[in-house]
């Protein structure tokens, strides 16, 4: 059994990591969040220790490893994206593992100074990148390499995932904390399409909005036309009808993608393969971090083909 700890224990995601935990018949013996609303725990590891500051949190790891012989041997990262590297920073210095939430980090200087931490330390890094551990991405990975299709791919992605208000209130909405609308919900798609279709030669943005981005990848084996959105107006008809508020959508050369279930094990599964040594590290988030850092930093540029969504607005 390891021990855990978890920064971010009131983020959305940190159920997933919980029940990870859980799942893997390890232990969680601590937790810190600004935000008490934790309740959550109460199912998955009521008897763990909770805090609202870091410095108290930080205080009792060190009091549990002297007084109780009791070290960390992981700590899960669940918090705003800019303060991944730095609780990862903080994870290495206490001995532990870190496992985190993508993005990893915001832009690929970060990657190589953790790079150089993780090789100072000798402890290891993990990311959480659930879409390679899909049956239906693992599957399209091994058509792609099966086939070796001499032309490419065509490759419509599109993703719509209405929120309220409270959006560009919390950090989400800032674009220097989270990186804006393609980092935010944008970066595990372009991990999975890098990690199937091969390296990206040539990186265009055609719509970059506070709520919704549009734009061109062209990887080694795919021509990809992509628009992210948050706002709901963008909801195709058929999908406001039945009161839905999210649509996602992959088609290659024409044919959907299916992928809308499978998700829930995802976090377990990637936790089991970290377990056993093996997992997603900093050269795997490389690809991505990239790109979303790319799409961040330039200029509106028309080359290349539009997705059918820019018609509509």
């Amino acid at each position: 059994m390891k021990n855990f700890a978890l920064i971010g224990a009131a983020g959305y995601i940190a159920p997933r990591h919980l029940k990870a935990i859980k799942d893997t018949n390890n232990n969680l013996i601590a937790a810190l969040d600004k935000f008490d609303s934790v309740g959550i725990m109460d199912s998955y590891f009521p008897n763990a220790d909770f805090f609202v500051e870091f410095e108290r949190f930080d205080r009792h790891i060190e009091k549990i490893k002297r007084q109780k012989n009791i070290s960390l041997d992981y700590v899960s990262i669940c918090t705003p994206n800019y303060l991944h590297d730095s609780h990862i920073r903080m994870a290495l210095r206490r001995g532990a593992d870190a496992i985190c939430e993508k993005p990893l980090v915001l832009n690929p200087w970060n990657v190589d100074a953790l790079a150089d931490i993780e090789k100072e330390s000798g402890q290891r890094i993990h990311t959480i990148l659930q879409l390679r551990l899909h049956a239906s991405i693992i599957q399209l990975k091994n058509k792609v390499v099966l086939e070796n299709k001499k032309g490419k791919y065509d490759v419509d992605l599109t993703y719509i995932t209405s929120r309220g208000n409270w959006y560009d209130i919390s950090w989400k909405g800032d674009e220097s904390k989270s990186g804006g609308i393609a980092t935010n919900i944008g970066v595990h798609f372009y991990d999975m399409l890098s990690w199937v279709f091969g390296e990206v030669e040539e990186n265009n943005v055609h719509l970059k909005e506070k709520n919704k981005a549009a734009g061109y990848l062209e990887f080694k084996n795919a021509r990809v036309r992509w628009f992210l959105s948050i706002d709901e107006n963008d909801l195709p008809q058929n999908i406001k009808e039945i009161g839905q508020r999210t649509f996602r959508s992959i088609t290659i050369d024409n044919t959907e993608l299916e992928f809308s279930k499978g998700f829930t094990e995802l976090h377990t599964d990637s936790y089991k393969d970290i377990l056993k040594g093996n997992g997603f590290g900093l050269e795997d988030a490389r690809n991505s971090i990239q790109i979303v850092h790319d799409i961040r930093n330039q200029e509106i540029n028309l080359k290349g083909e539009k997705h059918l969504f820019l018609n509509k607005i």
